[in-house]
């Protein structure tokens, strides 16, 4: 099966690329990077090699730059993604697209969780772009998969778990936001996530894909410090007081990212629990 990848020099592009290699062929390596928001290369590029999938891992991920522009992530979240569903379209590709929940507003009952038909209503600039790229898929295209995903790290560039290690080995004490609530989720847990979709064929649409079982960026630190058996103090702070004991000017925040996956458990999808993911990420930093 050929399969293209976009985004390739991206976290979850490689452990994509990584997941699929041993039985498909996949186009899309550091030296051959597609640039989305080119409709002309896109299409021409599409035509040329025909693959049954098109995996995209291209985004435009940094939230809080966003805010200030929004023609730059809607031309990578928004155009480009429409780009992509256009050219799959026109070739009979499926295309496989990453979201997020942004999409949502963020400030759900957090007794609930957020299900894949729930009303989106996005308030950041990273969250409408991101929404435009959804609904561009699913104007332009039937055999497409949305997953919504959130929290996410893996091996490669910075994340959140690099950085609390890096801060507890270097300081006594830190702040961690404690009324913020989601999933941690293993860059390599989604591809498989993504790998065993495409292989049961699941029916297409949108889905909810994270690790399982919820947590805020607080316990996450204490579990990142605990499972390396690091000594520094987590202090719970607010959303508010982080932002000013720190001074800084952030897009804001989802109170609630919860994402519930039962519509992937019931096609059978297997899909491991935050802490799981974590200690296999930690296990293969140090190897």
């Amino acid at each position: 099966m050929k399969i293209l990848v976009t985004g390739a020099n991206g976290m979850l592009a490689k452990e994509v690329k990584e997941k699929f290699k041993k039985e498909n062929e996949i186009i899309g390596t550091d030296k051959e990077e597609l640039d989305i928001t080119d409709q002309k290369a896109v299409s021409e590029y599409v035509k040329t090699i025909k693959p049954e999938y098109i995996i995209n891992c291209a985004a435009y991920t940094a939230v809080d730059k966003a805010e200030e522009n929004y023609e730059i992530a809607d031309k990578i979240n928004g155009e480009g993604v429409v780009n992509l569903a256009k050219a799959a379209k026109e070739v009979g590709s499926k295309l496989v697209h990453i979201s997020t929940d942004y999409v949502f507003r963020g400030d759900l009952d957090i007794t609930k969780e957020y299900k894949e038909e729930d009303e989106t209503d996005p308030i950041t600039v990273y969250g409408k772009t991101k929404l435009r790229g959804e609904q561009g898929i699913q104007q332009n295209m039937d055999e497409y998969y949305i997953f919504r995903t959130a929290w996410l790290y893996g091996i490669g560039g910075n994340n959140f778990v690099k950085t609390m290690t890096k801060l507890g080995t270097s300081r006594d004490e830190i702040n961690v936001v404690a009324d913020q609530h989601g999933s941690p989720t293993y860059a390599k847990d989604l591809s498989d996530i993504i790998y065993q979709a495409i292989q049961k064929k699941i029916p297409y649409g949108v889905y909810h894909a994270t690790n399982q079982g919820y947590t805020t960026w607080y316990e996450f630190t204490r579990e990142i410090l605990k499972e390396q058996r690091i000594e520094c103090k987590v202090n719970p702070v607010t959303t508010e007081e982080y932002i000013n004991m720190m001074k800084i000017t952030q897009a804001k925040r989802p109170y609630n990212s919860q994402l519930s996956k039962n519509k992937l458990l019931e096609q059978g999808i297997k899909i491991p629990d935050w802490k799981d993911g974590l200690r296999r990420y930690i296990k293969e930093v140090k190897n």
